[in-house]
């Protein structure tokens, strides 16, 4: 039988417990109401990427409401949640698809399915993300394999048995998305998925939507490829952010034009977790080598300081096996303890008023 001290002591320690779950979520909260002003006025945009057209900004970055989770991650990267909850996390449809939905206890797919890391690592971030994977299955199956677990892959719907490739992914350490799957002339073609179009309706694209979002299952949101008619159409694009927010799924944005902001405004509006780069390190695409364009961003990582915000950026590339070779020759020569903090893209979403406000009142999200 456990002593009156004993029984005290673990009495404290629960409630010292308790007391830092209440102390994450507290910060979270003011960070949120510093970046934007406690009057919830509209939310600024967050300059803190690198760009590869020219010499990186000497001014530090403006904070943003970036999403801080707790620390200590399991040893999988990955949360272990009860069956029942992860059950609770699909909606099976009359016509038998199995579509991502926000749990009755709140769980949100994008928060459950992301990769965890330890936040008290160097606060300067950085981040990879491989899209369009699935065009080349020798690729794909090399992305997962040979790529370090924090770079995460972002998989054409149309991929063949995508469902074992996510979890093939997942079981490797992969963060996955899966790429909006968007009329686009340069983009790869999708096999068995019809592409969302301006020139179909609102119902017609939320099927086809609902028809790439039933290939899989355990993703975190959708990578949107670069700006296209339907990302710069407010009116295709609504309803479909509103489905991806409903669904409780994320939204990442490719190259975002300067002079437009339609996906990023309605993810403010509607809550929902948003990442955008302009960090093109392809050397196909960047006109200089991946190693080359991975250390100039991690140069302009490091040039923040004690008395600076801390960067954070994350770079997009191309499957393909030169770049594969190249990020992990580049991540075996990398120093510990390192300058930054390589993370998976969880770690560089923004999460500004409306969507702080949906993780404030879901607490369980934020536990570890």
């Amino acid at each position: 039988m456990a002593s009156a001290g004993q029984t005290t002591g673990r009495q404290r320690a629960r409630s010292g417990l308790i007391a830092a779950y209440a102390l994450v979520l507290a910060l979270i909260v003011t960070s949120a109401l510093m970046a934007f002003g406690a009057g919830g006025g509209a939310p600024q945009a967050a300059e803190n990427v690198a760009t590869p057209a020219a010499e990186p900004e000497a001014t530090p970055p403006r904070p943003t409401g970036a999403l801080k989770l707790p620390p200590k991650p399991p040893s999988s990267g990955f949360r272990t949640l009860p069956p029942a909850e992860a059950a609770g996390m699909v909606e099976v449809t009359a016509d038998g698809l199995r579509l991502p939905r926000i749990s009755a206890s709140g769980w949100m797919p994008w928060i459950a399915n992301s990769r965890r890391f330890d936040p008290s690592g160097p606060p300067a971030r950085m981040g990879l993300l491989m899209i369009d994977v699935g065009a080349s299955e020798p690729l794909m199956q090399r992305a997962i394999d040979d790529l370090p677990g924090e770079v995460s892959l972002a998989f054409l719907p149309g991929t063949p048995d995508l469902a074992r490739w996510l979890r093939r992914a997942r079981e490797r350490g992969h963060e996955t998305y899966l790429m909006l799957p968007v009329e686009d002339p340069n983009g790869p073609a999708e096999r068995g998925i019809k592409p969302i179009t301006t020139s179909a309706d609102s119902a017609e694209n939320l099927r086809r939507l609902h028809g790439a979002m039933a290939r899989g299952e355990g993703y975190v949101g959708f990578v949107v490829r670069s700006a296209g008619p339907v990302s710069q159409s407010e009116a295709t694009a609504r309803p479909l952010v509103k489905e991806i927010a409903d669904r409780g799924l994320a939204v990442i944005e490719i190259n975002p034009p300067p002079d437009t902001a339609i996906l990023r405004s309605l993810t403010v509006e509607l809550g929902v977790g948003y990442a955008r780069s302009t960090n093109i390190l392809d050397y196909k695409l960047a006109g200089e080598s991946v190693a080359g364009a991975l250390d100039r961003l991690v140069t302009w990582l490091g040039e923040s300081g004690t008395d600076r915000t801390p960067r954070h950026a994350f770079g997009v590339l191309q499957p393909n096996n030169e770049t594969i070779d190249a990020i992990a020759a580049w991540h075996r020569r990398q120093t510990t303890p390192a300058s930054f903090s390589l993370v998976p893209i969880i770690g560089h979403f923004e999460c500004r008023h409306n969507c702080m406000t949906r993780l404030a009142i879901q607490p369980t999200q934020l536990r570890p």
